[in-house]
């Protein structure tokens, strides 16, 4: 199929913003810790699931050991050490400086693809990808009447572009590993490494009544389980089949336009305000992905 690759990066930003918004009022009730470890345990069940049906398989048992481990490397680096960043970036700087510097997720995964799988872009799509990243910048920035101050320390801002070279590392290396492995189970291959890896860390902290607590939050629950089928279920496993169907690159570039589809919900849903800026940024960064699908 023409495309595939881009439909299904286009398919994981719809997925992405769904849980977003599920899990930032998740996190506000019971934590984002919580929140991250529980989505996926929720997650590897569906998942066992669905590869029950599909391919017989509960556990991916049928994974040979570079799979394993480049797959599980990409957990860490992604799920774990990269979120762990940004969510302390999102502390210290704020959310906007945080996302700002998250949209060089693109340029950085092109260029780990292109040491590592020797993936190369086209003229055309770099135009795209630009186009696109500054779309989304506008967007972010909008706010200037905002009473919230822009914090530039070197601590936040550092661990901002460590969230951002997690991400980017994290996808290289699931396509490095997967190769042409079903998109699914290499996402419970991630789920699991990950879930394994929270585990640890709600362990070394002792933070597990935190956990069942939030097991017993009922509004929080349903919410989490929402962001759970759209996030680590969906949205992840369809990243992954975008970039086994396109290049690195330009899968992270569709991807990255969450902040930009989170304006009809916002608008629509909550009855947020929305003004030009965001409105324009929108535009520009729609008009950056149709080109890398004209390309």
């Amino acid at each position: 199929m023409v495309y595939f690759g881009e439909i299904a990066a286009l398919i994981t930003a719809v997925c992405w913003t769904c849980t977003s918004l599920a899990f930032e009022s998740a996190g506000k009730k019971v934590g984002s810790l919580s929140v991250n470890f529980i989505r996926l345990v929720i997650a590897f069940f569906l998942l066992g699931t669905y590869t029950y049906f599909s391919r017989g398989l509960i556990f991916p048992t049928d994974a040979d050991f570079d799979c394993w481990l480049w797959l599980t490397l990409s957990a860490i680096v992604g799920f774990m050490i990269g979120d762990l960043m940004l969510f302390q970036a999102f502390v210290v700087v704020g959310a906007r400086i945080s996302m700002l510097i998250m949209a060089s997720v693109p340029p950085i995964t092109a260029l780990m693809a292109f040491f590592m799988l020797g993936e190369k872009l086209s003229a055309a799509s770099w135009f795209g990808m630009a186009v696109t990243i500054s779309g989304i910048a506008v967007v972010i920035l909008q706010k200037e009447g905002s009473k919230e101050k822009m914090k530039f320390s070197t601590k936040g801002v550092l661990l901002a572009f460590g969230g951002s070279v997690g991400q980017a590392a994290g996808l290289v290396m699931s396509k490095f590993g997967m190769k042409d492995y079903d998109a699914f189970s290499a996402t419970q291959i991630r789920v699991f490494a990950g879930m394994i890896g929270f585990a640890f860390l709600i362990f070394v902290l002792k933070k597990w009544a935190k956990v069942f607590n939030a097991l017993k939050h009922g509004k929080a629950m349903r919410r989490i389980s929402i962001g759970a089928f759209f996030g680590p279920f969906l949205g992840v496993s369809f990243s992954l089949l975008a970039v086994q169907h396109t290049t690195t690159g330009v899968a992270a570039t569709i991807m990255a336009v969450v902040p930009v589809m989170i304006i009809p919900p916002a608008y629509f849903i909550f009855k947020e305000k929305i003004n030009f800026k965001e409105i324009l940024g929108a535009v520009i960064a729609v008009a950056g992905v149709a080109f890398m699908f004209l390309k």
